[in-house]
């Protein structure tokens, strides 16, 4: 074997360990607001979250910016929301009075109906499309009465909205999650809303009426999650980082080539993996 083969082995030795003493690749690039709190969820948190995973808060990041900024049109929308509620014969906002509609059918029913009703309405409400089509740019978040106006998003924009009248609808802000995922047949993202019935999570998908049961990564592998407290990134299994560092994508081939290369201390893969880490963030997106 030659030199560089024995140390991009040792250093992927190293990767492993240091993965399985606390998330090696992802812990440098998001400090955690509160240790303590987040640690107690990873060692209590594995039946709560979807996919039996703990998760951590994102103390900053292209994702977290993303969902502030949503979220601040969300609570805008709220206002105009309350209004029509409260006079719908006054209301100017169509959109509102299409939120209003879906939100009355679903809160019309119960349990797993309720969720399917939501995810029915808006499947149907919302042509997809994508943002670099309908905004000119890469990615774009937007809210859920822009949506509707528009008539038209791509699955964060029907994630958003199905997330915002769920809550509408009387379900519980903790049973909530929306979720970014990775589908492992083909390596792309994708976003859906989690919602939990009875202690179990139903994914809500754009490309379907069926509400699947969250499981294993077979399918597809669980990234971010935003829930009630802000953004999250979730803490991969032991064999999900393996997958990562043998099952390179293109993208992500050069930067672990040089991670592993001739003369590279533990302290440049240390930074290199947090800026990998933005960067698979931001890929996210």
């Amino acid at each position: 074997m030659s030199a560089f083969n024995v140390l991009r082995a040792g250093a992927l030795s190293f990767m492993f360990i240091l993965s399985a003493l606390g998330g090696f690749a992802h812990g440098a690039a998001y400090p955690l607001r509160d240790t303590a709190i987040d640690e107690s969820k990873a060692r209590s948190g594995n039946v709560s979250e979807p996919f039996g995973l703990p998760t951590s808060m994102l103390a900053d990041g292209p994702l977290r910016a993303k969902w502030e900024a949503v979220e601040r049109a969300i609570t805008a929308e709220s206002g105009i929301i309350a209004a029509c509620a409260n006079d719908p014969g006054h209301c100017a906002s169509q959109p509102a009075l299409r939120f209003l509609e879906i939100v009355k059918m679903a809160s019309g029913r119960e349990g797993l109906a309720r969720f399917g009703e939501i995810n029915r309405a808006f499947n149907l409400a919302i042509r997809p499309v994508s943002d670099r089509a309908q905004y000119g740019v890469e990615d774009y978040w937007s809210s859920p009465l822009a949506t509707l106006a528009a008539g038209a998003g791509d699955c964060e924009d029907y994630a958003i909205a199905k997330l915002v009248a769920l809550r509408a609808a009387g379900v519980a802000a903790e049973d909530l999650r929306l979720l970014i995922i990775r589908e492992t047949a083909t390596g792309d993202d994708h976003a859906v809303v989690a919602a939990r019935f009875e202690g179990h999570w139903r994914v809500l998908d754009n490309r379907t009426f069926i509400m699947l049961e969250d499981n294993g990564f077979d399918k597809y592998r669980p990234l971010f999650a935003i829930d009630a407290e802000g953004a999250k990134r979730f803490e991969q299994p032991m064999f999900a980082n393996a997958a990562q560092i043998t099952q390179a994508r293109p993208a992500e081939i050069a930067p672990r080539e040089l991670a592993a290369g001739p003369g590279t201390s533990a302290t440049t893969l240390s930074v290199e993996s947090s800026a990998f880490d933005e960067f698979c963030q931001t890929l996210a997106m």
